[in-house]
Parts: C-alpha cells; sequence; structure tokens
C-alpha cells in the first residue's frame, strides 16, 4: 500500500458554510448567521477531496464561552465582559464535554449531529481532525453534560494556595482578577473572581492586560512557575483529568487531535496521554502547535507527537522572503533546522492564526504566493495544511468585529468568508476558479507520485550558483525507487527566468537514477520530452514569474 502525505483541509464550522452576507461589524448570530454541522454535507464533502485533502480539521467543535445565551436549552450562560467577541474564541473552553451549540441546527441533539458529521466525512473517505486545548480553559469553566462521577476543573481546587500540585488552577491569592483595559460591569452584572486566577498565557498577575488571553484561566500541569520545579509524583489531577477528555472524543470517532499550544504543556504529559491514547485508538494522530525549534525533538520522541506545526522555521522564511526580501535560498537553512524530523514537520501559508496570503497585510495578491505554496507543499513528506478559502484567493479585507482589519478571518466573531459564499452559490470568480484549479493540482500530485509523499529531499543550491539567482529561485530534488522530481521556485513577481539546473553525479547517485537517456515530464501541462541525464547534466527550464516548475524522471 502506497504511503500518503496528509493533506490537512482546515476549516471553521462557524463560517465554513454561512452565506449570510451581512457582516454586521459585532453581530449577533441572528445578524449574521452562523454555520451548521448538517449544512457540511457529503458534496462540500467531497469538494474538499477532490482538492487532494485526506484529513478535515473541524476547528471550534468544542463548547467555548460566548455571548450568544443558550440559557433556554440548559446551558449555562457566560459573563459577556469575558468573553471576546460575540461568538467568542474557540480556545476559551468551558466544557470539554460538549460541542458548539452555534453549531448545530437542533441544539438539543448537538452532539448526535457532530457525530453525524464525523460520519459523513468517514463515508467520503476523509479522516477527521478536531482541537484540544490542554493548556487553558473559559475564566466561567463549567460542563454541563460531563459524565457520571467526573469533577468540574477547579471544584476541588484550594484557593488559598498560590501553587499547589493537587489544583487544576494557579491562585493570585488576596487579590481580585483585575485586567487592564478591560470592562468587568458594574452591578449585578459584573463579573468578579477572587481570588484572581492566572490567565491562560503563563501571566501569573490579577491584572493581565487586553492583550493577553484574559479570557482564559490557566491549567496546572504540576509545575510551580516560580522556580520551576515539577510535581508530578503523584500524577498531578490535572492530567487524569484531561487524559480522560482526550479518550471521550477518541471514542467519537475523530481521527486526529491539534494540540493546541501543546509547548505549554509538560512534555511528560503528552508522553503518557498520547500512548494511553494509542494504546486503545491506534490510528488517531497527534499534531502539536508549537513555537520553539528547539523543543522539536522532545515533543516528537519523548512526548510521542506525530506531527509539529513548523511555524517559526519554513512559514517565517517564506513569508520574509516574499515579504522582506530576504533570499530564497535561506529556505535551505530551513531543512537542515529539521533535518532527520522533516517527515514530522506540518507546513502551511495560512491558519486561523495567520494572516490570508492575500490580504493587504500579506502578499495583496494570492498568487505572489504560489511559488511559496510549492515549496511548503512539496519540500517535504511532512503534511501540509490549507485554510478554507486560501484556494480562492481569500483577502480577508472585511472588519468583522474584536479583532479588526487584520488580515485575518475573525475567530471571535459572526461572520460570512466572501469567496466561500460566492463558491457555495456558484459563482465564483474566474480568477478563483484559476487559483483553485492551481490548488487541486498542486495537492493531488503531492499523494499522486511517491517522490512527492514519501520521497527523500536533495537540495541543489549548492551546485547551482552560477546557474540561478539564489535571492530568487530555489531548486531541489524529490526522489525515490524509481522517480526523481525536479522542483524549481521562482520567487520575482515580475519576471519570468530561463535557466539551466545543475543536477549533479552525488543526486542521481541519492536517486539511483541510471545514466542516459529518460523522459522526462512537466507534472503540471503533461509534457514530455527526452533528456540525457549524465553526472553534472544541466537540465534547461523556463519559469514564469511567481511560479515554479516540477519535472518527473522515471527510470
Amino acid at each position: 500500500m502506497k504511503e500518503k502525505k496528509p493533506i490537512i483541509y482546515q476549516l471553521m464550522p462557524r463560517w465554513f458554510t454561512n452565506c449570510n452576507a451581512s457582516n454586521t461589524p459585532n453581530g449577533t448570530i441572528a445578524q449574521n448567521g452562523c454555520g451548521k454541522f448538517n449544512e457540511i454535507d457529503d458534496k462540500k464533502l467531497r469538494s474538499i477531496k477532490s482538492l487532494g485533502a485526506t484529513h478535515v480539521w473541524y476547528t471550534g467543535i468544542i463548547e467555548h464561552a460566548t455571548v450568544t445565551d443558550y440559557s433556554s436549552c440548559g446551558i449555562t450562560p457566560c459573563n459577556p465582559h469575558v468573553v471576546k467577541g460575540k461568538a467568542g474564541s474557540p480556545y476559551a473552553i468551558r466544557d470539554y464535554y460538549d460541542v458548539c451549540p452555534d453549531l448545530a441546527c437542533d441544539v438539543s441533539h448537538r452532539m448526535s449531529e457532530f457525530e453525524a458529521l464525523i460520519n459523513r466525512t468517514h463515508q467520503v473517505g476523509l479522516k477527521a481532525i478536531i482541537d484540544f486545548v490542554p493548556n487553558h480553559v473559559a475564566r466561567q469553566y463549567k460542563s454541563d453534560v460531563k459524565p457520571t462521577g467526573v469533577q468540574d476543573l477547579g471544584q476541588n481546587d484550594d484557593p488559598t494556595k498560590f501553587f499547589d500540585p493537587m489544583n487544576n488552577f494557579y491562585y493570585i491569592t488576596g487579590q481580585e482578577f483585575a485586567p487592564v483595559g478591560v470592562d468587568l460591569g458594574n452591578g449585578d452584572t459584573a463579573y468578579r473572581e477572587f481570588p484572581a486566577r492566572a490567565t491562560g498565557n503563563d501571566c501569573y498577575t490579577a491584572s493581565p492586560g487586553r492583550n493577553d488571553w484574559y479570557e482564559t484561566v490557566k491549567l496546572n500541569y504540576g509545575i510551580d512557575p516560580w522556580n520551576g520545579s515539577t510535581h508530578f509524583n503523584p500524577v498531578p489531577p490535572t492530567w487524569h483529568q484531561m487524559l480522560d477528555i482526550l479518550k471521550f472524543w477518541a471514542s467519537k470517532g475523530v481521527d486526529g487531535f491539534r494540540c493546541d499550544m501543546a509547548h505549554m504543556v509538560p512534555v511528560a504529559f503528552w508522553h503518557l496521554a498520547i500512548a494511553q491514547v494509542k494504546a486503545i485508538h491506534p490510528h488517531v494522530i497527534f499534531i502539536a502547535e508549537i513555537y520553539d525549534v528547539s523543543l522539536y525533538h522532545r515533543y516528537i520522541y519523548e512526548g510521542g507527537f506525530d506531527y509539529l506545526y513548523d511555524k517559526v522555521n519554513l512559514y517565517d522564511t517564506l513569508r520574509a522572503i516574499l515579504c522582506d526580501g530576504v533570499p530564497a535560498s535561506s529556505l535551505t537553512r530551513c531543512w537542515q533546522a529539521v533535518e532527520g524530523i522533516g517527515s514530522h514537520m506540518l507546513n502551511f501559508l495560512e491558519n486561523h492564526d495567520e494572516q490570508r496570503v492575500a490580504s493587504s497585510q500579506f502578499c495583496g495578491d494570492a498568487h505572489r504566493a504560489i511559488p511559496a505554496l510549492v515549496v511548503s507543499a512539496t519540500i517535504a513528506a511532512g503534511p501540509f495544511m490549507l485554510y478554507a478559502g486560501q484556494e480562492l484567493g481569500e483577502t480577508a479585507s472585511l472588519a468583522e468585529g474584536y479583532s479588526g482589519h487584520d488580515g485575518r478571518t475573525s475567530i471571535f466573531d459572526y461572520c460570512s468568508v466572501p469567496s466561500l459564499v460566492r463558491w457555495h452559490q456558484h459563482r465564483p470568480t474566474p480568477d478563483e476558479r484559476h487559483l483553485r484549479a492551481l490548488y487541486r493540482s498542486l495537492l493531488t500530485l503531492c499523494n499522486r507520485e511517491q517522490a512527492l509523499a514519501c520521497g527523500q529531499f536533495f537540495d541543489l543550491m549548492y551546485v547551482n550558483q552560477d546557474t540561478l539567482d539564489p535571492s530568487r529561485q530555489y531548486a531541489y530534488l524529490r526522489h525515490c525507487p524509481g522517480q526523481m522530481i525536479l522542483v524549481v521556485a521562482h520567487f520575482d513577481p515580475y519576471h519570468s527566468v530561463d535557466s539551466a539546473i545543475r543536477i549533479p553525479a552525488h543526486a542521481l547517485d541519492c536517486a539511483r537514477m541510471t545514466r542516459g537517456k529518460h523522459v522526462a515530464r512537466d507534472l503540471m501541462s503533461g509534457n514530455e520530452i527526452e533528456v540525457e541525464l549524465q553526472d553534472d547534466t544541466l537540465f534547461p527550464v523556463h519559469i514564469q514569474a511567481n511560479s515554479f516548475v516540477m519535472w518527473l524522471f522515471s527510470c
């Protein structure tokens, strides 16, 4: 059976199918609408799969804090003063055992609607990933549907202690919660918290700022933040509680967890939790959001993660090449930084945290990012992730509410995504059709060709300093037994280039390519030519501005 490279399509059900185009800033769910589980039907899932996707990451599934009142459905309402935006952050979890009621057509059957979505996803041949948010919870965490015998987080805490390994939270003893620049209200509707608890972004004061994660509370895994000492024996209660939550969702049929801010949770917990979940559900994958390259090896080999975000390495470098004039040859340092673990790296150009590539704050044009897309998707065998609307060149030009006009699709507000609205209504622009077709061609190649799906990597820059412009072009090979693929990305936004790429003897040996005549096929156009492969062969290429070439050589 051929190995598959995961191609992950991230979407937020809240806005993915929402075709209400009003987009009133700070609008309510009644004004702006909200997508539903049931609306992600077979047709939409097949459309996602046609892009080459193997997985769908459903973002914002677990119930989080929101201003919308569902008390009539037995759900405890939230104080709006500690909710960001009208819809609320999907990373301020308020019930780990429930799904977001916004996403249900019938709130009383919300879990069964989610389970039906998972079944539909599987039936079309896709796998389902959801978020696991282990580092923090909403300030008013309370489970209304927890299983029998489960206790709420903080229920048995001793709030007189700043730190106790038996506590779920850290307490700023003797001080009331008083975030700076945040209105907590007045009178009976005010939000009050005494003693204050530490905020999710490791803010151990009673007065986080507005740009802190003030709507969340940091979870305690047995690390004393004042001296860094660890208290893992006996195993802290938080470990057991979070492991039970992982098992609960794995039993629902999800195929993977994208673990939010995984590096803010001790690797020892992951070592225990991932092993125990995989012992019951061996197919489940774990993806770590992580922003420290020095921790990569530990979280893979000790923690047990299958894949890690490569944001601070590859993504940041590609963005710097596109926007800041950094030379394309800098990409050599990226693969060197993760040499030996490249197949564990998850690459992307967009997600809910990053600006849209077509936004005015990033490239301003989706086509400018095409060479970066190619590198991100094909430089290694690890997963590639795209964000719903990216394949249509979504510009995120609206100021939906809490975040303002920041080049992102808001995760805090009720809104729709203009490019997706047009797609769902069968009226995309010609450019959107063209761009989506390009994504489809490229991403389906990633699993059609074994050299891209699971092959080895060979950097060609060291032998091509005289044949190309290392500030604007990046060339490499992907190879496996029987085939070799030459990839050249051209980052110049204005000019095409004609060059000849040198393929050294060592590369041919690594790819086990025989010397002599071969047929080379352009993987995008299908054109074929006969070439003579010898040591230090010069292979001619013509590349349009903001583009790439991929040539396949077969034995």
